[in-house]
């Protein structure tokens, strides 16, 4: 039985966790959707009331129906690199190849549909307040009134990206950055807007949720730092000296995280809190391919460990390995 990780060539965090799963025993193979029609190719035969589909990536050829899971890291959008490239291809691959292995009974790390959804930020801020989890007050809007009446509510004021995008991500997308509630709202009417009350925070705090295991790590706030400092505002741009630290999780936090992943179907997420002086976890959002290598290169928490232990256990149905079975070093 083997794992399927669907990822981009150069991605050390998904290296971190092959390294453990070769070190299991357990056959993994590795490819890039975005590689179809390429290096990576699929076929799949539906006929006599049975399936038999195959994948075939880096000189391996594997069974569909021999997958035990599927981790969905960070893949490229299929056939993006193939040598007639078009929308029509990347969409008609990604039925192929999707369309195969949601009907394998591999377990899914996450499945598309779940991660789908999980992307949306506003849907994440109303599933963490159904979960108990706090939520600063937060406005979407593209009406300038609604947002200066919320800036009048609320003056300590940040405005963040609705889709999440990574800042380092242009143009799509700017670092969460503080806003006065002087600020002219005008442009709010261009484009969704995110505004959403700052929390005066005393650390940043990232849970990394696999299963049912939780592991938090904390970073404490820079002494006297300025709130205007984007690093402040956003721990991204954070320049600091002060390492993420392993940290205990309140039981009311992680009844609010286990009850976030099973509503939101997720088998893995990282999600970003602020505390403040009180000590409150303020749920910020939950990125479900969310990093993890730089919390565990600072604290030693077993992620990449607990993620490929996740990734080994059988499917549902499927029965544990015999043994003999080799493995696929990392590219």
């Amino acid at each position: 039985m083997t794992v399927l990780i669907l990822t981009c060539d150069e991605d050390v965090t998904a290296d971190m966790v092959v390294v453990h799963l070769n070190a299991s025993g357990v056959p993994v193979v590795r490819m890039d959707p975005a590689d179809l029609t390429g290096s990576v190719a699929l076929s799949g035969e539906f006929a006599h009331g049975t399936f038999h589909g195959h994948l075939s990536a880096g000189g391996r050829l594997v069974s569909i129906g021999g997958l035990r899971s599927v981790w969905v890291r960070r893949p490229g959008a299929p056939a993006a690199r193939a040598a007639g490239a078009s929308a029509w291809l990347t969409e008609e691959s990604s039925q192929a190849l999707y369309g195969m292995l949601r009907g394998c009974g591999a377990r899914w790390m996450n499945h598309p549909d779940a991660a789908g959804r999980a992307r949306h930020k506003p849907w994440q801020l109303r599933l963490a307040q159904r979960c108990g989890l706090p939520v600063p007050a937060t406005l979407i809007t593209t009406f300038p009134q609604a947002a200066r009446e919320f800036a009048r509510r609320h003056p300590d004021l940040v405005v963040k990206p609705v889709s999440g995008a990574h800042p380092q991500d242009p143009p799509r997308a700017v670092p969460a950055s503080r806003v006065s509630p002087e600020a002219d709202f005008a442009a709010v009417a261009h484009g969704p807007t995110l505004l959403q009350r700052r929390i005066a925070k005393r650390a940043d705090i990232r849970l990394t949720a696999v299963g049912d295991r939780l592991l938090a790590a904390r970073k404490a706030t820079a002494r006297g730092a300025d709130p205007d400092d984007p690093g402040e505002v956003d721990v991204r741009f954070a320049v600091s000296d002060e390492p993420w630290r392993p940290a205990g999780v309140p039981p009311r936090v992680a009844a609010g995280v286990h009850a976030y992943v099973r509503d939101a179907g997720l088998a893995y997420g990282a999600f970003d809190f602020a505390e403040d002086a009180d000590g409150t976890w303020w749920f910020l959002e939950c990125n479900q391919s969310g990093q993890f290598g730089f919390v565990e290169v600072d604290t030693g928490q077993p992620i990449a460990r607990t993620i490929a232990a996740w990734l080994s256990r059988p499917g549902p149905g499927k029965a544990a390995p015999a043994g003999g079975a080799h493995s696929v070093t990392a590219p």
